[in-house]
């Protein structure tokens, strides 16, 4: 509730206005035509239930600013206007502030008055049946039952149905609330996830695109320049055609028929041989050598179950952009990639390259390399570090990424 609203602000509502204004017109009417529920009490004038009435009148202000006032200044208000000839606008509205008190009041009063309204009714019916034995006093206690027990259980069951939707209201809201930042929280692992394979793919490419036009430009040898253009025009057409396929792919994920007639677009560790001998083309202008050690199966036992396809992925493209990363950083001399599994089914792959000391690489890169392969790894649940490490040769680039077990369920 904000600060210029009504209630806060002590103004009463304008439907509380109406109310007030419409019992206490309707009272004076009723007075005018002496028109009183009933004989005065204890000798009380009947003027005195125009007191009564301007008293509720007032209290009925205060049914939504202030419930429990408005009760404690009704409840002698009805005491009066009983004992001083009863006029029905008053008891009216009586009953509507009782309603309002449970309906607006604290929650502990909206407990308690329904429960002392049937006591008050009860405790009313004993001691008239006690004072008066007459037939009358079924329709007195019903009376009271009227104006005090009914009002209070329907603003009772009203506040129920009221505190239940806002319940209902309240908890749509965090579902909402939650579903939008699932959704976010796709949207920007969705993102990751494109970026990672959009720079896995086109990275290794543009940085041997790269190296070889520097070459091109510092050799001034036919022959070789040739060359260097012929790995330009290889590497362009395989970089412009694996985009391709991955723009296609992220515009329709089921592909269209032309995406569809081509091959798929997932590496598996069976192409890491064809890795290689596309780094060694693309390395050998830096005088570096390239060679794949795979120990996935050392005691010859076969080719083993194979692991799913989500792992070797990842090795691929850690693979892959360790050899980018060599082709762009490290020193001349033998780049060596070895691929193992334990006997649990771990794949274990580490990328060792010559360290270099340079100040700048072979070609520019987006520096976010590293942070797909961690970013990779840590998805799949493994361990990934990268660093310099030395050694009896000389200080090595290593690059080491361990993943749990992960077999390809057999197809029957």
């Amino acid at each position: 509730m904000t600060a210029s609203s009504p209630a806060a602000l002590g103004r009463p509502h304008r439907l509380d206005l109406l109310i007030a204004g419409g019992g206490l017109l309707g009272g004076l009417l009723l007075w005018t035509m002496n028109l009183h529920g009933g004989p005065p009490q204890l000798g009380l004038p009947p003027s005195l239930t125009l007191l009564s009435l301007t008293a509720m009148s007032g209290a009925e202000l205060l049914r939504r600013t202030a419930p429990m006032a408005a009760l404690g200044i009704a409840v002698p208000a009805l005491a009066l206007d009983i004992c001083a000839g009863t006029l029905v606008a008053t008891v009216l509205m009586f009953t509507d502030v009782v309603y309002a008190a449970v309906l607006y009041g604290p929650a502990a009063a909206a407990r308690r008055i329904p429960l002392h309204s049937v006591l008050g009714t009860v405790v009313a019916a004993v001691a008239l049946t006690a004072a008066w034995p007459d037939p009358q006093v079924v329709m007195v206690v019903i009376g009271i039952a009227v104006i005090t027990v009914a009002p209070a259980w329907t603003g009772l069951i009203i506040r129920n149905h009221r505190d239940a939707a806002e319940s209902a209201r309240l908890r749509a809201e965090q579902t909402a609330l939650l579903a939008e930042m699932d959704r976010t929280q796709a949207v920007a692992g969705e993102r990751a996830r494109m970026a990672r394979e959009l720079h896995d793919m086109v990275a290794n490419h543009l940085s041997a695109i790269a190296i070889h036009a520097t070459a091109a430009q510092s050799i001034d040898d036919p022959s070789a320049t040739r060359e260097a253009l012929g790995v330009i025009r290889e590497n362009s057409v395989q970089g412009l055609s694996e985009m391709r396929r991955l723009i296609g792919l992220l515009r329709d994920p089921k592909a269209s028929a032309e995406y569809a007639e081509e091959p798929a677009a997932t590496p598996t560790l069976d192409g890491l041989d064809a890795l290689i001998a596309q780094a060694r083309t693309n390395g050998a202008s830096s005088g570096l050598t390239f060679v794949l050690d795979d120990a996935r199966h050392p005691d010859g036992t076969g080719p083993g179950p194979r692991t799913a396809a989500p792992f070797e992925l990842a090795v691929y493209r850690i693979v892959q952009e360790s050899l980018t990363n060599a082709l762009k950083h490290a020193a001349p001399g033998e780049v060596r990639v070895r691929i193992a599994r334990d006997r649990s089914g771990a794949l274990t792959v580490t990328v060792r390259s010559p360290f270099a000391d340079r100040p700048g690489p072979r070609a520019p890169g987006s520096g976010t390399g590293l942070v797909g392969m961690r970013e990779r790894t840590a998805l799949l649940g493994g361990a990934f570090e990268a660093g310099p490490e030395s050694g009896p040769a000389g200080t090595v680039w290593l690059v080491r990424a361990a993943l749990p077990a992960a077999e390809e369920e057999e197809q029957r």
